[in-house]
């Protein structure tokens, strides 16, 4: 039975459930504050990463938090101060962050991912789009010290014992994979089980497409309130409608929070900014690369060289740190020695927030209290990657049909 149904956030999460509840005969609205062109979602690496099998919350991880927390300029940065909810939610992440919690997560990371990376491919052969940039070139974990070589050939041995397909490069190797770049490394763990993609060219293609299939999409209107009658959503008010859905899809982002206080709900989620740089001219780059030691992505997309990364937990704003600019740049130039991100691209930098759970696993579920709310959010630095499988699964829940995958492990209402 066809059913009217409201997303709340229109990125790469809402737009894939849009994508698939509409092959399912729904009739969808995308409701998004902003106006759809900026955000994490335009802001991201663009890696799709069965390889990233470790959660964020793993161990030691609050303690590098806690170090780096005075250094504005660090990778990971919390910045001091006074929020119950941070609280909260730095103390769910701690207790998260065992290794018997992590070795449950890597499977289920895994094999979203997997499902993920499969519908990229479905939506490119499909046509729908259009065409679009999706490589299979993998991914290379530069190092340049021992230490950074030993912790990531723990994780390539358990991702090589899970079935993805991983390489160890050398020095002459890695100049042959990569020769019209200097590369200062002393090797690479090569991920050939990844892909990579340009957010700002796949975005507007989906949107354009949502529309042409009656998919309606309201930019620029803001959640005001949610009304709740004999335990459902009734009404949806915005700064301009009111909705009155069968079934209403929170996928909101970092925003996801604050909009489930509304319906009485406790989401534990946090924002995570991070920042890009896009080099438009030849920088001789094919390869995408994770700078270990720079705790930064680089990746060659459609047009232009994006250098991506960090992770600030200093609430929800669009201040731009210069100084965490900087390091970007700074941290490129450690393994890219030639090259030089003039002062005009660190200007241009952008930043996107994402939204992270204590976990590290996604929100992907039905509402306990609320029969037609679904969560779809948390997805922190694996949104991009994530975005195909949590709409096919969104579409799943509202459909009543067996998920392509084991969705407890998302729970939205899990304890930490």
């Amino acid at each position: 039975m066809s059913k009217n149904i409201v997303i709340i956030g229109g990125g790469i999460v809402g737009l894939s459930s849009a994508y698939f509840l509409q092959k399912k005969g729904h009739h969808v609205t995308v409701i998004d504050k902003s106006d759809i062109t900026s955000g994490a979602s335009f802001v991201n690496a663009g890696y799709i990463t069965p390889s990233h099998i470790i959660p964020m919350a793993s161990p030691g991880k609050i303690a590098q938090g806690i170090k780096w927390m005075f250094n504005s300029s660090s990778p990971f940065y919390m910045k001091p101060r006074w929020d119950l909810d941070f609280f909260k939610w730095s103390w769910y992440f701690h207790k998260s962050s065992t290794n018997e919690k992590v070795e449950k997560a890597i499977p289920v990371i895994k094999d979203i991912n997997l499902l993920s990376r499969n519908l990229f491919e479905d939506i490119k052969a499909s046509g729908d789009l259009g065409d679009f940039q999706l490589e299979r070139k993998g991914l290379l974990m530069l190092y340049k010290t021992q230490k950074s070589y030993d912790h990531e050939m723990e994780i390539a041995q358990k991702a090589s014992f899970l079935g993805l397909e991983v390489q160890e490069l050398n020095k002459s190797q890695l100049s042959e994979i990569e020769p019209n770049i200097e590369i200062d490394a002393e090797g690479a763990i090569h991920y050939e089980c990844d892909g990579h993609t340009t957010p700002t060219e796949i975005m507007p293609k989906m949107l354009n497409y949502l529309k042409s299939v009656g998919v309606f999409i309201r930019t620029n209107e803001e959640v005001i309130d949610i009304f709740l009658q004999n335990g459902k959503v009734s009404k949806i008010q915005t700064s301009k409608e009111n909705y009155s859905p069968d079934e209403v899809i929170l996928a909101a982002g970092s925003w996801s929070g604050a909009l489930s206080k509304m319906l009485n709900i406790t989401l534990p989620l946090q924002a995570g900014k991070g920042y890009r740089i896009n080099v438009s001219r030849p920088t001789g780059i094919t390869m995408p690369a994770i700078l270990m030691e720079s705790n930064m992505a680089v990746t060659p997309m459609q047009g232009f060289t994006r250098f991506a990364g960090t992770m600030e937990f200093s609430g929800i704003n669009d201040k731009i740190r210069k100084e965490r600019v900087a390091a970007i740049a700074n941290g490129a130039k450690k393994f890219y020695p030639n090259l030089e991100i003039t002062p005009a691209e660190k200007e241009d930098a952008k930043t996107g927030m994402r939204p992270v759970t204590p976990d590290g696993l996604p929100y992907i579920g039905k509402s306990k209290q609320i029969k037609n709310l679904t969560f779809a959010t948390g997805h922190a630095m694996m949104g991009w990657s994530l975005g195909p499988a949590t709409g096919k699964l969104v579409s799943e829940i509202i459909c009543g049909t067996k998920p392509s995958m084991d969705i407890a492990p998302f729970h939205p209402q899990r304890k930490f």
